[in-house]
């Protein structure tokens, strides 16, 4: 029996490197791809999986992975790839806001998985008969070498067979719109000459990234940008407390800092589009950061930033996009997934652990238990829309999350500034343990989100009014009124800056 299964695993290898045939073909070895590919290669699929360019890639974002993405990235089997590049734990977040602070950790998770909503609770839990709770913990590290350890595992794989070139449209049948592969073209390492090339599956997983060229065809939109990330990385800044993601938001500005290694903080500076202040005409960029930012951060900072500047360099930038999903059950034989399918601002750092929930979730959904060939086209596009209603428990909460606290962190009316305000007032107040469970992707409840979310923006017209009715006196009375309208402006606001994100993702 060995015997014959050694044949057959040995035909099945042979069928991918020789004749570029295997159950699924993954187009893009970045986060996802190689998840995906990873996963199903568990299953006992055979896998061929496509990158462009096996180098280690110098890229600006994805370089903070919150708890729910870890706890994701081990049960998908990969969370040796944490080890042995530097990861920096990360325990939750520190706001600084116009000269005051405020920094609240992850909240302890029970032995239920619920999220412990207080200290005494948890005290109650470790001193009875239940085990401790236990706090999470993200990671922080270079995204490259994160990349480099996911392809190293799936290289490793005896079920994948990894190959470098350039995909540059899908294939399908004579008689059908199926997709039955892609088309490609790979270096010739004698000539330097790009061949054609082809690969073909039963199932294709596209994963190319938020540049996608395939988004378009398949999906039939695009993502909406509305600022750029400038990043910086800053050598031994010291920004206590530690092993926290910083948000510094000044009066006009608004920065993410994070560490990425022992020596390492990255700093990403958003410049909205069309800034004035970033214009050529006014020094671009780099005269933003310098009149704009630099002077809303900590002097603690400053240094490191200015010594991140005096190279001289426009420093690396991504565009800040928002894509909302879309359900895939229109085209047989592919699937457009990660960066290329769903977008949200960076600011809070979901992206990967969207990612890998996204790719655990389609794994079990596409087991053999439940899908025996993948060419079975019905029985895949009843696994997408199931796929596309069962993700949103998390990255609703992810995406909406990250689009709201964007838009108030980076206000630019007054109504924002306001509920900017009262967004900073309600974690003074120490309602931080849903919000940071929220954030962390270790929460899934899309109603707590809402009702945290207008908690903060009845607080901010609340202080609103008491602003604008300061003292007792006749004149506080009369401008009751004034404070009244103003009141409905906020609330107003709220609802556009959420329902609309809200509603999106949820449907």
């Amino acid at each position: 029996m060995a015997g014959v299964a050694d044949s057959e695993a040995a035909r099945i290898f042979e069928r991918r490197e020789k004749h570029h045939e295997a159950d699924v073909v993954v187009v893009g070895a970045g986060v996802f791809g190689c998840a995906i590919a990873f996963a199903l290669a568990n299953q006992g699929r055979s896998v061929i999986l496509l990158e462009r360019w096996m180098h280690e890639p110098d890229r600006i974002v994805g370089e903070l992975l919150q708890p729910g993405g870890v706890a994701a990235l081990k049960k998908l089997g990969l969370e040796g790839c944490l080890e042995g590049i530097d990861a920096v734990p990360c325990y939750g977040y520190h706001v600084l806001y116009k000269g005051d602070d405020v920094s609240f950790p992850y909240p302890a998770i029970g032995p239920d998985g619920n999220v412990v909503a207080s200290k005494r609770e948890a005290n109650g839990q470790a001193n009875g008969h239940a085990k401790e709770p236990v706090r999470p913990e993200g990671r922080g590290f270079h995204h490259g070498r994160f990349i480099m350890q996911l392809r190293k595992a799936c290289i490793a794989h005896p079920n994948i067979s990894v190959f470098e070139t350039e995909v540059t449209a899908t294939i399908k049948g004579e008689h059908s719109d199926a997709v039955l592969g892609v088309q490609t073209q790979t270096r010739n390492k004698e000539t330097g000459q790009k061949d054609p090339d082809c690969f073909f599956g039963q199932l294709t997983v596209i994963a190319d990234g938020y540049a996608s060229i395939f988004r378009k065809p398949l999906l039939g939109k695009d993502a909406t940008v509305r600022s750029r990330f400038y990043a910086l990385e800053l050598i031994d800044c010291p920004f206590p407390p530690a092993n926290f993601g910083h948000v510094c938001i000044g009066p006009s500005s608004l920065a993410l800092l994070y560490q990425i290694g022992t020596h390492e903080t990255r700093a990403l500076i958003d410049v909205p589009l069309n800034a004035p202040a970033a214009t050529p005409a006014n020094g671009g960029v780099r005269n933003y950061i310098e009149t704009v930012v630099l002077p809303s951060l900590p002097a603690h900072v400053q240094p490191s930033v200015r010594a991140a500047l005096a190279d001289g360099k426009i420093p690396k930038s991504m565009p800040n996009s928002w894509l909302p999903s879309t359900k895939q059950t229109r085209h047989d034989g592919v699937v457009l997934l990660g960066d290329a399918h769903n977008m949200r601002h960076p600011l809070t750092g979901g992206g990967m652990t969207v990612a890998f929930h996204d790719a655990a979730l389609l794994a079990d959904l596409l087991a053999p238990s439940q899908i025996r060939h993948l060419d079975d086209h019905a029985r895949v596009r009843a696994a997408m829309a199931a796929f596309h209603w069962r993700r949103k428990s998390l990255t609703s909460i992810i995406n909406v999350l990250a689009q709201a606290l964007y838009s108030l962190f980076a206000a630019d009316d007054w109504q924002l500034r306001a509920l900017q305000r009262g967004c900073y007032r309600y974690f003074e107040l120490g309602m931080t343990d849903g919000p940071a469970a929220l954030l962390g992707g270790i929460l899934r409840r899309p109603l707590v989100l809402a009702y945290h979310f207008f908690s903060v923006a009845f607080l901010a017209i609340w202080m609103n009014i008491l602003d604008v009715c300061s003292g007792w006196s006749v004149l506080s009375v009369l401008k009751l009124p004034l404070a009244l309208v103003q009141a409905v402006l906020i609330l107003w606001k709220a609802c556009v800056v959420f329902l609309p994100v809200f509603w999106t993702e949820l449907r």
